[in-house]
C-alpha cells in the first residue's frame, strides 16, 4: 500500500515543467513549489515532467535540481525523481563503493523488489555504469558475504503464489540441519534463500516454526555479531516480512544518537509508492508513534517537509 498522495486532477506536464522552471528562477529557490509538485505524482508522472521539462527548456531536470538545492532535501529530492530502476541502480552502485559498502542495501533491492523491477534494476545499472550488479558485488566482496550476494543479485526468482509443499517439508528439514550445525555458509541454504520463490520461502519457514518449534531467525540470533549471519538474517526478512525490516531501519535511523539520514532518505523514497503504509503500520506497532510525528521530531525544515508529503502526511 502507498503512502504517495497524487491530487485527483494532475495538471499536464507542461505545467509542472513550466511551475519547476519558475520555482529555480530569481535570487532564491521556491523549495515549496518544488515540494508541492514532485512530491505528489507518481513514478510515471515525474518520467513525463522530466521529458518535458528536457525537451521545452533544453536542459536536465536533475541537473537543474542539483544545482539549486543541498544537503539532505536535494538528496530525497533527486533520488525520488529518479525511476525506480534508476534508483535501485544508483543506490547498488553506491552500496558497492570502496569507501561507502552498505551490503545491507544490496540485499533489500534484490529481496523487496520483484524480479521484473530488480531486472529493471539490473538494466538500468548496465546502461549507467557499463558492468553488471553481478560484477560490482562479486569484486566488491570476499568469502562468506560473496557466497550469499552473488547468487542472491544473480537470480530471477519465479514471482507466482503456487507452493509445492514436499518441497517445503523437505527444505525445511535441510535448513533445520544446518541451524542445528551452525552451518550457515552451506550450498544448499544459500540455494534456498536465493532462488525459490518468496511464496515457497514462505511456506517452507512457516513449517519448520511447525514442525521444529522456533522460527529460523531465532537460531541465528545467538551469532548476530557476525556480519554474514546478520547479512542472512536480513535476506530471510526482507523476503518474509519486508515491512519489518524497513521499520527496523527506520527505528534505528530516527532513534539513534544523530539521525541516519541516508537510512531515512532511502526507505521513505524507495517504498512511498509500494508499501510504506504497511511499514507506517508496522513502525506504530512497535514504537507506539507514529512514524511522521518521529520524523517531524528528528527533522526540519524542507527535508522534513517532503519526507512527511512522500509518507502521505498531509493534502496533496
Amino acid at each position: 500500500m502507498a503512502s504517495l498522495k497524487v491530487p485527483a486532477n494532475v495538471p499536464l506536464p507542461e505545467e509542472d515543467a513550466e511551475q519547476l522552471q519558475k520555482a529555480f528562477k530569481g535570487w532564491g529557490t521556491n523549495e515549496g513549489m518544488i515540494i508541492s509538485i514532485l512530491a505528489h505524482r507518481n513514478a510515471e508522472q515525474r518520467s513525463f515532467i522530466r521529458a518535458v521539462y528536457a525537451a521545452n527548456y533544453n536542459k536536465d531536470l536533475l541537473k537543474e535540481l542539483d544545482k539549486e538545492l543541498s544537503g539532505n532535501f536535494e538528496r530525497a529530492v533527486m533520488l525520488w525523481t529518479l525511476e525506480p530502476a534508476e534508483r535501485d541502480a544508483y543506490l547498488a552502485k553506491e552500496s558497492t563503493k570502496m569507501f561507502t559498502k552498505d551490503n545491507w542495501v544490496l540485499v533489500e533491492i534484490a529481496c523487496t523488489r520483484s524480479s521484473l523491477e530488480f531486472f529493471r534494476a539490473k538494466q538500468a545499472y548496465q546502461v549507467r555504469y557499463k558492468t553488471s550488479i553481478e560484477e560490482d558485488v562479486a569484486y566488491h566482496t570476499s568469502g562468506d558475504v560473496r557466497k550469499l550476494l552473488v547468487p542472491l543479485v544473480s537470480t530471477f526468482r519465479y514471482d507466482g503464489d503456487e507452493v509445492n509443499m514436499m518441497i517445503a517439508k523437505s527444505e525445511a528439514k535441510i535448513l533445520h540441519e544446518k541451524m542445528e550445525a551452525k552451518d550457515y555458509n552451506d550450498g544448499d541454504l544459500i540455494r534456498i534463500l536465493t532462488t525459490r520463490s518468496k511464496a515457497q520461502i514462505g511456506a517452507t519457514l512457516t513449517h519448520f516454526k511447525n514442525k521444529f518449534g522456533t522460527s529460523i531467525t531465532k537460531y541465528l540470533k545467538e551469532d548476530s555479531d557476525n556480519e554474514y549471519v546478520q547479512l542472512l538474517k536480513a535476506v530471510i526478512k526482507c523476503l518474509t516480512y519486508p515491512e519489518k525490516y524497513f521499520e527496523k531501519v527506520l527505528r534505528q535511523a530516527i532513534n539513534k544518537l544523530g539521525t541516519d539520514e541516508w537510512g531515512l532518505t532511502r526507505v521513505v523514497t524507495t517504498r512511498a509508492e509500494f508499501d510504506m503504509e504497511r511499514i507506517k503500520e508496522e513502525y506504530l506497532r512497535r514504537n507506539s508513534v507514529p512514524l511522521d510525528r518521529a520524523i517531524a521530531k528528528d527533522t526540519h525544515g524542507d527535508y522534513e517537509d517532503i519526507l512527511l508529503a512522500l509518507i502521505g502526511h498531509g493534502h496533496a
